[in-house]
């Protein structure tokens, strides 16, 4: 019996459909099936119109369906005053959250997918008119739309697969695990992330960390150097495994020059200051390596500034190798 998935859309871009459709294979829908996964409807891959929707999301609620999965992307806009009104499920009447309030009621499992779901994302930034939420944060405060004492028909809280856009397999894997009775509470971490990607940091095999290790930064985007002490980069805090499960095979953020903006964390949207830069408290980035005193990072970063071949000082402000490593014989055994 395969696990039944119904995705749907709430406030938000749609970037993590998109990114979904970029899984690693040439037959989506062949390795959903192949793992035991039934896509009941995705706004994107599903053929059933409207009416077929709202009579299945009927079907689901009383219990006709069996409703495995609940797949939510996007923010929760409960706005205006509660009502739930700036967003109403087409040709229902209804609002989305009273919607995804009485599917999650019924769902052996409900997932958040994306950082707008699972903390209110980019959608809730500013002033956040529309009063968006994730399911079951506001960002770091746990409680969001469905509540702190929220638990799904297996016992689960919301599973809140963060990122802006989530990576492919973060969502394929999760399922996976789903299908097989693979993921349990121990499978998540504090913020109720699946493990297996948020147990990590981006900065781990960035191809930036000789640079990182000897603090020679980038002072451009076209540098090569590392970008977390000039150009806002937080790698070194940022929860995912975007270095080690590369995006289409092949690249991260980093890999392509931009900074990581830690879009898997709670209020990554907010903070404080553009994107680009990185904020300094007399000359040394508030923002620190997760697990390390600033004491010896200052320390550290000092000798490591003093020890700098010339090689890494010269490339790191380059936007290409200027000076290749040495080749002479060195006597290594």
């Amino acid at each position: 019996m395969g696990l039944n998935v119904l995705w749907l859309q709430s406030g938000g871009c749609g970037g993590c459909s998109l990114s979904l459709l970029c899984a690693d294979t040439p037959d989506f829908p062949a390795m959903l099936r192949d793992n035991g996964i039934d896509l009941l409807w995705h706004p994107t891959l599903a053929l059933q119109d409207g009416q077929e929707l709202i009579a299945l999301l009927q079907d689901c609620i009383a219990g006709r369906v069996r409703l495995d999965a609940l797949c939510i992307e996007g923010a929760l806009l409960r706005g205006p005053h509660g009502s739930g009104r700036f967003h109403v499920l087409a040709g229902t009447g209804v609002p989305m959250i009273e919607w995804v309030r009485q599917l999650a009621a019924v769902a052996a499992h409900v997932l958040a997918v994306g950082s707008c779901a699972a903390w209110g994302g980019i959608t809730s930034a500013g002033a956040n008119a529309t009063d968006a939420c994730g399911l079951q944060f506001e960002d770091e405060r746990a409680g969001g739309l469905l509540g702190t004492g929220f638990r799904a028909r297996s016992g689960l809280p919301v599973i809140n697969i963060a990122g802006c856009p989530t990576h492919p397999g973060w969502v394929t894997d999760t399922l996976m695990a789903l299908a097989s009775d693979a993921f349990t509470a121990n499978d998540m971490d504090p913020l109720q992330r699946p493990r297996f990607y948020a147990d990590q940091l981006v900065h781990r095999a960035c191809t930036r960390n000789e640079y990182y290790e000897y603090k020679a930064g980038a002072s451009q985007p076209s540098d090569l150097g590392c970008i977390m002490e000039n150009m806002g980069c937080k790698g070194t805090q940022a929860h995912a495994d975007c270095n080690t499960r590369l995006w289409n095979g092949e690249g991260s953020c980093t890999r392509g020059g931009y900074a990581c903006i830690a879009c898997t964390e709670p209020g990554f949207q907010s903070p404080g200051h553009p994107f680009h830069t990185t904020p300094k408290l007399a000359g040394i980035p508030i923002g620190l390596p997760t697990d390390m005193p600033k004491a010896w990072f200052v320390a550290l970063a000092s000798l490591s500034k003093s020890a700098t071949p010339k090689r890494v000082k010269v490339n790191a402000t380059s936007d290409h190798v200027v000076l290749p490593p040495m080749s002479r014989k060195t006597g290594l055994r």
